[in-house]
């Protein structure tokens, strides 16, 4: 059963080869077994999760029926789950329970989806390898000695693992591209606005974006579908209309122009990783889709920039954890400064307080034009340059990250080179795009992905690409020794 992708799942309920509460029993005792290797949850919810699937068994019996309804998912611990402990991979939220639920939460439940528990993160989404989690590192299910990619690298863990089909996830920088590359699995980010941030607990407010993580590409559009749509209470949501991701999965890819920014493959590639996507580009070619060289002339500048935007955004949204209304609080403070300094020094972990201070220090009176202001001005430049790409063509390809996963541990001492490794996924937040990866092969046994961009709200498109090229390639299939 744990092999099932969320496709096969919704097949095999619908056929009454087995319940939601059978299938829910197998998953949580096998992440009972395997999770202490991979740390991949924070919390599981495992009264919740039968209590749910025996509803959504009931719900079957009554004729209702929907892709989602029994699935088991998990989501990643910063979607507010009433009454469930919502850490954000924080002390500084270790004994938050949310009074309410992420719209995510909310549409994902009311379609029927069983929630199996919270996954480790990095914290507050800050980071890409999963280890400034306060509840400790999570490891790659293929390497248990590597890192799962991050920020969203306990969903990715779990799902890579086959501890269950699917999981929510978000993408601030790379968070859901750059673990689905490194674990083997196909991860979206959709278009800025398409789904709700309500409930979702900020790192960058104008970058942040839920998504699905899952093995495969009809699987990420079950997801996605559930998750997508206007949502009032959030005011970045975009009303527009929510397609039926699955109907154009099988569209042909004749004629298709897919665009390969000449930048991508520079000195900082790792040549076998080059070697993989060019394999991928002559799959599609073979699909009928035409290939042309283009030019991110800016991309150059969207390293610097997304770490001054994100941090400034960081140290706005996280001043509300001051040990007064929620979360952490010192243990007897002298007075209320330092029940301030305590509560945020000792709550919050060295990345956390590293950010914080960047972001101050570029929002600061002095500093505000010199860095802030011009990092706003790139990052309109970098989306001028996908404009003026997506006259000439229809998708963007190119690699997801620069090299494979990492050591757990190896670029603890130099942030800079961690932050380095978001060279390709970063430019899709700033300026709003959705972005796919997708596996596409291994270097040294480590899993590699292949990044695809489209136009505002073409999500389609790219899960259409991704769904015929896995129909004509085999490594989302393979799974991790052990797994």
């Amino acid at each position: 059963m744990h092999q099932m992708t969320l496709a096969e799942i919704a097949r095999g309920l619908a056929d009454k080869k087995f319940s939601s509460e059978e299938l829910t029993k197998v998953l949580l005792a096998r992440i009972a077994q395997l999770d202490p290797q991979l740390n991949s949850f924070i919390s599981l919810t495992e009264d919740l999760a039968l209590q749910q699937a025996k509803a959504a068994d009931a719900r079957r019996a009554n004729g209702e029926s929907g892709a989602l309804l029994g699935a088991p998912i998990a989501h990643k611990d910063l979607f507010c789950t009433q009454g469930i402990r919502t850490s954000c991979g924080s002390k500084m939220l270790d004994n938050f329970k949310a009074p309410y639920d992420a719209t995510v939460v909310a549409k994902l439940a009311a379609a029927g989806a069983v929630t199996l528990g919270k996954t480790n993160m990095d914290e507050f989404a800050m980071g890409s390898a999963n280890e400034s989690s306060y509840y400790g590192a999570v490891k790659n299910p293929w390497n248990l000695e590597h890192v799962p990619g991050g920020s969203s690298g306990g969903s990715a863990a779990a799902v890579a693992a086959r501890l269950l089909p699917a999981a929510t996830a978000t993408d601030t920088g790379g968070s859901i591209r750059q673990p689905a590359a490194f674990t083997n699995l196909t991860g979206l980010k959709p278009t800025y606005g398409r789904v709700s941030r309500w409930g979702m607990i900020a790192y960058a407010s104008s970058l942040d974006q839920g998504g699905p993580l899952a093995r495969t590409a009809e699987d990420c559009a079950i997801l996605l579908q559930g998750m997508a749509g206007f949502d009032a209470n959030d005011s970045t949501s975009i009303d527009e209309p929510v397609p039926d991701y699955s109907a154009s999965l099988n569209s042909s890819l004749q004629g298709l122009r897919i665009g390969v920014p000449k930048e991508y493959f520079s000195a900082g590639l790792d040549p076998r990783i080059a070697e993989l996507i060019h394999n991928s580009i002559k799959a599609l070619e073979k699909l009928g889709a035409v290939i042309k060289e283009i030019s991110l002339p800016n991309m150059q500048h969207a390293i610097p920039a997304y770490y001054v935007i994100a941090p400034a955004e960081a140290s706005s949204n996280l001043s509300r954890f001051d040990g007064v209304r929620f979360g952490y609080r010192c243990e007897e403070p002298k007075n209320l400064i330092d029940l301030y300094k305590r509560s945020r020094g000792e709550g919050f972990g060295p990345e956390v307080q590293r950010r914080i201070m960047v972001g101050a220090y570029a929002l600061s009176a002095g500093y505000y034009d010199a860095y802030y202001l011009k990092a706003q001005k790139i990052r309109r430049l970098v989306k001028n340059d996908f404009m003026a790409a997506f006259n000439e063509v229809d998708i963007i390809l190119g690699p997801t990250t620069p090299n494979p996963a990492w050591k757990l541990g190896a670029k603890n001492s130099d942030p800079v080179a961690a932050y380095l490794e978001d060279v390709y996924t970063i430019t899709a937040n700033l300026a709003g795009l959705p972005g796919l990866s997708m596996p596409a092969g291994f270097v040294d046994g480590l899993p590699v992905g292949v990044q695809l961009l489209a136009p505002y709200f073409q999500e389609g498109r790219l899960l259409n690409v991704a769904h015929q090229y896995q129909l004509n390639t085999d490594w989302h299939t393979r799974t991790p020794t052990g797994f």
